[in-house]
């Protein structure tokens, strides 16, 4: 019986020491957790600026592609072997040049011989309008001599029309490219004979949001450069897309640009800067304040010592700086560093930048 009650005795002392064990630890988890809170709840070291409003001047970066003011396919109109090339690869040429030219001793030939048909039919009308005056002929047979000379005359017209044609010309002032026939090739209107370049001015065609088009106009100015070059070049609108592209929702321009030294050249990407309305009153933010979430924006401000999240719309950019368009006031102390561990409604404590 000693022994059971010894059993007894140790089991009741064992069971008192881990209920005793545990209200231990639950204490000192509950003390450590108040401490923790505690911590939490110790202002958040920030940094700040007080918003001011501010002159502001709003740009819009695009990108375009740089195309040639006149550019042509030079093919000839006829077909035939060319019987001479007039033009160097890459020259300049002027509106006019004789470029070159197709053999056309057939059309020649065949000219002479319409011509001779011609004069025949132009003497038998004469004849016949003479007789007809002394009515020894009817008006019927007088006309079917005068459409015979119309006819022929009409014939010598088309071959001398295909005749220009063996010779082709510059249609405008431009650089040569390179040409992809020799002498003696056979040319048809299909054969591409070499490009036709003019590029003493260049065409600029971009793209703006739709919330834009009603700033554009005729003869604003803009600016761009190319890859490789930190050369700035000016370029001034010229036409303006009558309307809105509907995919994209954005607005097709075109500017001219000069190029009277040839740096430029049509294909090449340009960085367009398009200057937009002066804003007087803009509030601009650091770009590290502003965070990105899934429906837009938003930024930190502080309130009664707490960060208060607020979300913003956006409209330019530099390369330091944010337009904010709406969400922010003028006064409003915006947070701008350590904003990501922040939570709406933490205390903060904010060293203002100057």
């Amino acid at each position: 019986m000693k022994v059971k009650y010894i059993v007894y005795a140790i089991l009741i002392f064992g069971i008192g020491a881990f209920i005793a064990y545990r209200i231990t630890e639950n204490k000192s988890k509950k003390a450590q957790n108040e401490n923790n809170g505690n911590a939490k709840k110790q202002p958040i070291s920030v940094s700040g600026k007080v918003l001011n409003a501010q002159e502001f001047a709003n740009n819009l970066s695009l990108s375009g592609s740089i195309e040639a003011n006149e550019q042509v396919d030079i093919r000839s109109e006829i077909s035939g072997i060319v019987e001479s090339i007039n033009f160097q690869e890459g020259s300049t040429v002027a509106k006019g040049h004789v470029l070159l030219k197709v053999n056309d001793l057939e059309l020649r030939a065949q000219l002479a011989q319409v011509k001779t048909a011609q004069k025949l039919a132009s003497e038998n009308e004469r004849r016949a309008k003479l007789l007809l005056q002394k009515e020894a002929i009817s008006q019927e047979e007088y006309d079917i001599a005068s459409a015979d000379f119309f006819s022929a005359k009409a014939q010598a017209q088309l071959i001398q029309a295909q005749l220009a044609k063996a010779t082709v010309r510059a249609p405008f002032s431009g650089k040569i490219g390179l040409r992809s026939i020799s002498k003696g090739t056979y040319v048809t209107p299909t054969t591409l004979i070499a490009k036709l370049v003019n590029t003493t001015q260049l065409k600029i065609t971009f793209s703006i949001p739709e919330k834009y088009a009603s700033q554009m106009k005729v003869n604003n100015t803009l600016s761009f450069t190319t890859a490789g070059s930190n050369e700035v070049f000016a370029a001034k609108i010229y036409a303006i897309e009558p309307e809105i592209e509907v995919t994209t929702r954005t607005l097709k321009l075109r500017a001219i640009a000069q190029n009277p030294e040839g740096k430029l050249y049509p294909g090449t990407f340009a960085n367009v800067t398009l200057p937009l309305e002066k804003l007087t009153d803009a509030l601009l933010v650091p770009t590290e304040a502003l965070i990105p979430i899934q429906n837009g924006k938003k930024i930190f401000v502080t309130e009664n010592g707490l960060a208060k999240e607020i979300i913003v719309e956006t409209g330019a950019r530099t390369d330091k700086e944010i337009l904010i368009t709406s969400g922010l006031k003028v006064g409003d102390t915006i947070l701008t560093s350590g904003v990501m561990t922040l939570k709406d409604g933490s205390p903060v404590k904010v060293k203002l930048q100057k």
